[in-house]
């Protein structure tokens, strides 16, 4: 039996072994304080952090803030790549999720409240998106725990999309151990 203190889980928490980057890319979709919280709670999980910023004024501000940006979304994404909108009342949204869900991330979805109507879904039937490719974009997103500020729901965020991943329910079910 491997002792606790030989699990590399344990090695990185403890500060014993480096953090390795996952391979895995995380995108936010506009800039917002959501995102700005996003990335950096993504890049300190490992992930390669992309913020797309389509309006000019916006993406000057979020470079001042030390961020990398994007006009656009990434054509290279590859299929580790995860995809948060973190504003659904943007006129870029219908667009930016149009290419988003034209590359083979693994996962998209929009912030937004379940209980108002979600504006993805127009947006993108007007620009002539398949039913289908509409119905893989996620919202509302993140765990239900709650969350009302923008660290917290970037942290909520990101468990959920680190729970989808590693196919967990998220929240505080967990399985029995074997002792």
């Amino acid at each position: 039996m491997t002792s606790p203190h030989e699990d590399p889980s344990c090695a990185v928490a403890h500060g014993h072994a480096p953090l390795v980057a996952n391979g895995r890319t995380l995108v936010a979709v506009f800039f917002s304080p959501v995102a700005g919280y996003l990335l950096h709670f993504g890049r300190d999980a490992g992930f390669r952090t992309v913020l797309v910023e389509p309006d000019a004024g916006q993406a000057e501000a979020a470079k001042d803030s030390g961020l990398t940006v994007e006009t656009q979304v990434p054509a290279s994404l590859g299929d580790a790549a995860d995809v948060v909108v973190t504003d659904h009342h943007r006129p870029e949204l219908g667009a930016m999720l149009r290419d988003a869900l034209a590359t083979p991330a693994r996962w998209v979805g929009v912030m937004g409240n379940a209980n108002h109507p979600a504006p993805h879904i127009p947006a993108l039937a007007g620009l002539g998106v398949p039913a289908d490719e509409i119905a893989r974009v996620h919202r509302p997103i993140g765990l239900n725990i709650g969350s009302h500020t923008p660290a917290e729901i970037a942290i909520s965020t990101l468990a959920g999309l680190i729970a989808d991943y590693n196919g967990r329910p998220g929240g505080f079910s967990y399985p029995a151990v074997a002792s």
